[in-house]
């Protein structure tokens, strides 16, 4: 897998996201996280929105060994959704799959 072949972030659904307005607008999310669920680190609860133009976002890493996507520390998914979390992880990637 080369960097011109990271998975698109097909859907946020998290509002409180200052990269998320219409879609992410960040240029690569990375997900990590070790409380069961894949956090999204990217997430900045601003009010003011931010990240690019056009929707572009990618995922640039994923640290979650155990999720079945995850090939040598990079997302192999076509494509990943992001979700609202629970408790302090407020966005979490719901393809993550173990």
């Amino acid at each position: 897998m080369t960097s011109t072949e990271m998975p698109a972030v097909h859907e946020c659904t998290v509002t409180g996201c200052s990269y998320n307005h219409d879609g992410c607008h960040a240029f690569a999310i990375t997900v990590g996280g070790t409380n069961g669920s894949a956090d999204c680190g990217t997430f900045v609860p601003m009010a003011r929105k931010g990240g690019l133009d056009k929707v572009v976002a990618q995922v640039g890493a994923c640290s979650r060994a155990d999720c079945k996507f995850n090939a040598n520390l990079e997302c192999s998914a076509s494509g990943v959704r992001i979700g609202p979390g629970g408790g302090a992880a407020e966005a979490n990637c719901l393809t993550y799959t173990t």
